[in-house]
């Protein structure tokens, strides 16, 4: 544990990539295959399973420091991390242990689980006396399953490669499938990561497995410019890009996996695609996009046979733990192929991407499963008209895919390139209403906000200004009285001398505290872009958006002429 928590350290006070790199690949030469392995699970975005709730630990930690707790939800205030101020108002520990990161893992956190909370709260307090501060802060987040640190997955990778002297992508591919919760990591299963020896390429060793995904670059510039900057039209594959879940079908060995981008293992919750799959020859890996498939035809007609089904249908089928005969005939998911990563047990990720789409519409012909359209137009400016349709056909625009590309590892440019061309989002004025701190180096400015509309136009300056002060004197609206109605949270968009603005007014405006969370007397109006929005039964506004960003702040626009209820079902209509 203590070669974790130097390594947590180091990674937490740069900012620097070579030295987060060279921090792993210190750690990978000195750590047991044992530690690394749970470590790379950690630190490549895996998550601990949450054993024993976040805020029993705040009561044991107040009892272990015998303070109050007022006392500790003020520091908490002040420090806006729960797991730190546990550590930081716990005594010195005294008591180390040469313990590793799997001992504490496999050993005494997973076994947590299910037992009664004297016996917990005596073994934990023991633990956190073996443990300086920083250990005590990491110990609290793995327990909590909480864990988080400042450094990618593509970093991880290049350093095991570093470490261990081979191709990164070699890497990246070994490790798909890492993080899936269903398997707990092992020293062989580290070991598989850092070999040097291979079977001389072809597809992964495991049966199951699926290939790094290429992900796409988001494409920002108007069509005026695209014949300079991209080429001519012809140069590129151009689709529409379906909003779904990313995954990979993989067909081996007479057996369907389907993995989600999170690297997640989907199959049990997609049974129609695993039929779906039957159909294809063993050795075969699609990429494509799981989505809910609607019989209502698309506008104009004849475009579509069926359509995407908004996202929040599947949403709600991701959610379901059962899959009972009524949720699968409500949401039927299938899969959109759009392209051939794997046949007949070959890797053809190499081919250019033209080769690879004329072999994926042979492969597909004789199956069920749905083939991507390709989209032709004379012009850039064409495909722009015809990207207007966008939400009319249920996709959030289009996908440029070059040619002669190859499929590449991740987000780059080196082996191919993907361009995600979508549509500008949607757009509201909104209320900042609430504000709680952030994580990492934002936990002690206010960054994540909720945002609140009027549930009616108001009737001018005044009435939205009574509204107010009723706020700031804490008195709940009457029933059918002009009021601020919460629909939204977000916290992104913003520079970082912006979010020092904002918090500065958070802190002179707070009317009261629940916990981390502050109610604000209303003063500040944003402009919030969404992807998507659709009913929700959960939300108090009866309305969800999806993707929610801060794109500016209106200082230039009053409160009483932030938008409404009404103007949110009029873009729902839409």
């Amino acid at each position: 544990m203590k070669r974790f928590v130097q390594l947590f350290a180091e990674l937490d006070a740069t900012t620097s990539t070579n030295a987060k790199i060279d921090a792993l690949q210190r750690y990978f030469a000195q750590a047991p295959a044992r530690d690394a392995a749970w470590a790379v699970y950690f630190l490549s975005g895996g998550k601990p399973r949450q054993v024993v709730s976040m805020g029993f630990l705040a009561q044991l930690a107040c009892q272990e420091a015998g303070i109050p707790g007022w006392l500790f939800d003020e520091s908490y205030h002040a420090v806006g991390d729960l797991a730190e101020t546990i550590a930081l108002v716990l005594p010195r520990g005294d008591q180390a242990t040469d313990l590793g990161l799997a001992g504490w893992v496999e050993g005494r956190l997973l076994p947590l689980r299910g037992m009664g909370e004297a016996e917990i709260a005596q073994r934990v307090t023991s633990w956190w006396r073996e443990l300086d501060e920083t250990g005590r802060f990491l110990l609290s987040k793995l327990i909590g399953g909480g864990f988080r640190v400042g450094v990618s997955k593509l970093l991880v990778q290049r350093a095991l490669a570093a470490h261990a002297g081979v191709d990164a992508k070699l890497v990246a591919q070994r490790m798909m499938g890492y993080t899936d919760g269903k398997v707990m990591p092992t020293p062989e299963r580290f070991q598989a990561l850092v070999a040097t020896t291979t079977d001389g390429g072809g597809a992964p060793q495991d049966e199951g497995q699926p290939y790094p995904f290429f992900l796409a670059h988001q494409l920002d510039a108007p069509a005026e410019v695209f014949a300079s900057r991209l080429g001519p039209v012809d140069d590129w594959l151009v689709e529409w890009k379906y909003d779904g879940i990313r995954g990979q079908v993989v067909k081996r060995a007479g057996r369907v996996w389907v993995w989600s981008r999170g690297e997640e293992l989907v199959t049990e919750r997609f049974p129609e695609i695993v039929a779906l799959a039957q159909d294809l020859p063993d050795g075969t890996v699609l990429d494509g996009e799981i989505v809910v498939w609607s019989d209502e035809p698309a506008e104009p007609p004849g475009t579509w046979v069926g359509r995407p089904a908004p996202f929040a249908l599947l949403q709600q089928r991701i959610g379901r733990k059962t899959l009972t005969k009524k949720v699968l005939a409500e949401a039927p998911a299938t899969f959109m192929a759009y392209d051939l990563l794997e046949q007949d047990g070959m890797d053809v990720r190499a081919l250019p991407q033209r080769e690879r789409r004329r072999r994926l519409e042979q492969l597909l012909r004789p199956t069920r499963i749905k083939l991507s359209p390709v989209e032709t137009a004379g012009s850039w400016l064409e495909f722009a008209q015809r990207r207007e349709r966008s939400r009319q056909l249920g996709v959030e625009g289009f996908m440029l895919k070059r040619q002669d590309a190859a499929y590449g590892t991740g987000r780059t440019k080196a082996e191919g390139l993907w361009w995600k061309w979508k549509i500008e989002p949607m757009t509201i004025d909104c209320v900042l209403v609430y504000a709680q701190p952030g994580h990492g180096r934002r936990a002690s400015i206010h960054t994540d906000y909720t945002f609140a509309v009027w549930n009616r136009a108001p009737a001018g300056r005044e009435e939205a200004e009574a509204v107010v002060e009723a706020i700031a004197r804490k008195e709940p609206p009457a029933a059918g009285a002009l009021q601020l109605v919460p629909f939204a949270k977000a916290y992104s968009g913003l520079t970082d001398e912006e979010f020092r603005q904002v918090d500065a007014i958070i802190r002179k405006s707070t009317v009261e505290k629940f916990g981390p969370v502050r109610s604000l007397r209303p003063s500040l109006v944003f402009e919030l872009g969404f992807e998507g929005i659709n009913r929700s039964g959960r939300h108090r506004s009866g309305i969800a958006v999806r993707f929610p960003r801060m794109l500016r702040i209106r200082f230039d626009k009053p409160l009483h002429e932030a938008n409404t209820l009404q103007d949110l079902e009029a873009l729902l209509g839409a």
